[in-house]
């Protein structure tokens, strides 16, 4: 996809992880595994990308309340009371997808999978010298009811040397449904849906998740944890869509299929989506049967990825 679109450079802009280890609690290495992979650098790719739409076709704060659907073209209406008609919609809006409700009016709301992943992103040169044996590699610790995971990735501007790049770790904690709400609440009292952005969170409850860290995790990781200031926190959740299609919608991404970041596949799940529906409106000369190619190729997929998320989720805490 990257190839198509012009920005086949991006794939080069990572930093590789030469092997993976297992840690035990006390931070010893139990396992080591010879399996190199790249990670990226989400920043780059998406100003990339997004650096390839026209500024025209681009259209910022109109906020998006209702999408209807119809034989022959759909109907966006917008907070503000506008509206625009179009012959195809693309529902491309993520875990909180609007446009989802006009093909599965009867089920569209995800699921909580019982647990939120935190996160931090710092400087690698922030990382503590007891943290060291992190770099380099991608590392994990899984115990009972606790997964916790990082890796290096570039820099904010794909820096790619050593001391520019950044670490990045991920840990998954239970938390109650009847929690989310506090939980995604912010220090000024601002509630978020699905997630709480980096900043968000208070002096009292970032300093208890580092004693936290130092209880439960190896002690790089709980430094790792305890070197980031402002943690994000990104519930897990889980939604399949009964149609990926309608009249004239098609869904793509997070819209049709949540599947766990577990799976590392949401991105590119999503341009596969993409990919296959460029391909079928190409193919064809009428849209309802380019629509239903779409979806007959990639419904399986999307619920072979969600399955497997479910299961390394299951696997995991």
């Amino acid at each position: 996809m990257l190839r198509l679109i012009g920005c086949e450079h991006v794939a080069s802009i990572g930093v590789v992880a030469r092997e993976r280890i297992y840690l035990e609690r006390n931070g010893v290495v139990a396992q080591t595994l010879a399996t190199p992979q790249t990670q990226v650098s989400w920043d780059v790719l998406y100003e990339a990308v997004a650096s390839h739409i026209a500024s025209g076709h681009y259209v910022l704060s109109r906020t998006v309340e209702r999408v209807s659907d119809g034989p022959n073209g759909a109907t966006i209406r917008f907070s503000d009371g506008t509206s625009e008609e179009a012959d195809l919609v693309i529902g491309a809006d993520g875990v909180g997808s609007v446009v989802r409700r006009a093909v599965n009016p009867d089920n569209y709301t995800n699921s909580f999978a019982g647990y939120a992943a935190w996160r931090g992103l710092i400087p690698e040169t922030a990382l503590p010298e007891g943290a060291g044996l992190l770099l380099e590699r991608f590392a994990f610790y899984v115990a009972q009811g606790v997964h916790v995971l990082g890796y290096l990735v570039p820099g904010p501007r794909g820096e790619m040397a050593k001391g520019e790049r950044r670490y990045n770790w991920v840990w998954y904690r239970k938390v109650p449904a009847g929690e989310l709400a506090g939980l995604f609440t912010d220090r000024s009292g601002k509630r978020f849906e699905f997630s709480l952005p980096r900043g968000g969170l208070s002096d009292d409850r970032r300093d208890g998740l580092r004693r936290d860290a130092f209880d439960v995790l190896p002690p790089q990781f709980a430094l790792a944890v305890a070197a980031e200031d402002a943690p994000s926190i990104q519930g897990i959740f889980d939604y399949e869509a009964p149609r990926m299609v309608g009249g004239s919608i098609a869904l793509i991404g997070d819209a049709a299929f949540v599947v766990r970041p577990h799976t590392a596949m949401g991105v590119s799940k999503a341009a596969g989506d993409v990919l296959a529906l460029q391909r079928h409106i190409a193919a064809g000369s009428e849209l309802r049967p380019a629509l239903a190619h779409y979806e007959s190729e990639r419904r399986p997929i999307g619920e072979e990825i969600a399955a497997y998320g479910r299961r390394l989720g299951a696997s995991a805490l």
